[in-house]
């Protein structure tokens, strides 16, 4: 009974019982492998040896890998029948000339819009053509020959009878880029990387057919190309189309007022390095890297499956959301139709197995400072409280309060727990340098880019946390950065 002594006694001793259980033990023991070999007379063993299962791990390893990678850069989760059959947006690639409306998108102007082209899959003759300067890059013509060879990354087009009837996009649109080794914004596929040049607001304000938009924010096209044009490059706001709020009123950082009516736009975030710890978008709790998939995938990208999150019933805080039932969106979905949910686990491995880019001693960082860096980042700095050495941010709950990293609650309150994420800080020297991007694109740190380097980092959390860091120290904490991941 609860609270009496196992050992009563007046009956046994607790050595006694000791032994008891234990000879106990052995005989169960005993009877259990007499069990083990008469069931194993009977019914093989699902897999005969380790040997065995261990290649069967393996090629399950390898043909997630490859279904990832194919659903991360090629699927459209069906969702050409909204780009292209209601915001008709191929009509505007193709221009009148083939069939569209207006002049066409060139790929000059495609490139200015932060598209890029995959080398990889262009015919040795058109790199060559390229490479003599033999193609005309100002021909929406061109264009459509890419599309027709599924060379631009993340746009798909659907052609019959040689036109564009159609176009879709995919993951890779906003987390892929290209390392310009033929030409800048065209070279081979880097995916997990941000496309920091893209300007997604562009894109789509350059649609014929804003109505699906515009009715659902309930704004005239006017309006929601003020809002698209806004974001700029690199960047995408997906809780205007749950909350409606486009700016922030007041921006603000460490107690001082740094912008009014700022664009509610967030950077797109980095693919790459997911691996290890929980929450991963900017704002907190929206969930993991499974949960955005499905998200975006569905709310954003307006491909064709379910999803399912009552918190976007919460009418004061998502009245969008909760006036169009996006809580759960396609319940009545056949399985059979549902063109999303089964990609999520080959597509998050993926995911979780792109690595962070690796930086080089004595070109991407200065290893002496670095080294130094290391010290302070524990030690003085106070770094390793949050960015947890080899995740770089917290194991576990990775959230905080926008009062302890000392900013305004914007972004936050948009998310269903009002935190923000401490940020994994692999591969930070990519934006630092600008590295495949245009250098007005370059740098631009934290949820909203309100930090143009590093160093406004440091110095933000040298004032906030009262760290006293000298220059010096100051320096050697961003080569330490830099160097991130580690070897």
């Amino acid at each position: 009974m609860p609270g009496r002594s196992l050992f009563r006694r007046d009956s046994i001793s607790p050595r006694t019982a000791i032994a008891a259980v234990t000879l106990g033990t052995v005989a169960l023991a005993g009877g259990w492998s007499v069990h083990l070999r008469a069931q194993s007379a009977t019914a093989p063993p699902v897999q005969t040896n380790a040997r065995a299962f261990d290649a069967r791990v393996r090629k399950q390893a390898i043909e997630a890998f490859r279904q990832g990678r194919e659903t991360f850069r090629f699927d459209t989760f069906g969702d050409e029948d909204f780009w292209g059959g209601q915001l008709q947006l191929h009509r505007a690639i193709e221009g009148e000339r083939f069939g569209g409306v207006g002049p066409g998108i060139s790929p000059n102007t495609a490139l200015k819009l932060g598209l890029k082209v995959d080398v990889d899959a262009l015919p040795g003759s058109v790199v060559a053509k390229l490479r003599a300067g033999r193609i005309d890059l100002d021909d929406p013509a061109t264009t459509l020959l890419l599309l027709k060879l599924n060379a631009v990354v993340g746009l798909k087009g659907s052609f019959s009878s040689g036109q564009l009837t159609s176009v879709g996009i995919t993951c890779a649109l906003c987390h892929s880029t290209v390392d310009n080794s033929l030409a800048f914004g065209v070279g081979r596929r880097l995916d997990g990387w941000t496309n920091r040049d893209l300007n997604v607001g562009k894109i789509i304000g350059a649609a014929p057919d804003l109505t699906p938009f515009t009715s659902l924010l309930r704004v005239d096209r006017a309006t929601l190309e003020t809002v698209l044009s806004s974001w700029g490059p690199g960047k995408f706001d997906a809780e205007v189309f749950l909350d409606g709020k486009a700016f922030n009123p007041r921006q603000v950082t460490d107690g001082v007022v740094t912008g009014t009516n700022v664009s509610g736009a967030t950077l797109i975030p980095n693919a790459y390095g997911l691996a290890g710890f929980n929450q991963h978008t900017w704002s907190g709790a929206w969930g993991t890297v499974t949960y955005w998939n499905a998200f975006v995938a569905v709310l954003e990208m307006h491909g064709k499956g379910r999803f399912h999150d009552p918190r976007l019933n919460d009418s004061a805080r998502f009245p969008i959301a909760a006036a169009n039932g996006f809580a759960d969106i396609n319940k009545d979905l056949s399985p059979d139709d549902d063109r999303v949910t089964s990609k999520l686990p080959d597509l998050q491995f993926y995911e979780l197995a792109l690595p962070a880019p690796k930086p080089v001693a004595g070109r991407d960082f200065d290893p002496a400072a670095a080294k130094r860096g290391d010290d302070l980042f524990s030690g003085k700095a106070q770094c390793n409280t949050c960015h947890v050495d080899p995740l770089w941010t917290e194991p576990g709950w990775n959230l905080h309060t926008p009062q302890e990293i000392g900013i305004d609650s914007f972004e936050a309150d948009r998310a269903p727990d009002g935190d923000y994420k401490t940020m994994n800080l692999n591969g930070l020297f990519v934006r630092e340098e600008g590295l495949f991007m245009r250098p007005a694109n370059k740098g631009r740190f934290y949820h909203d880019g309100r930090f143009a380097t590093l160093l406004d980092v440091v110095n933000h959390y040298d004032t906030l946390l009262r760290l006293g860091l000298t220059d010096q120290d100051k320096h050697d904490l961003i080569e330490y950065l830099k160097s991130l991941p580690e070897e």
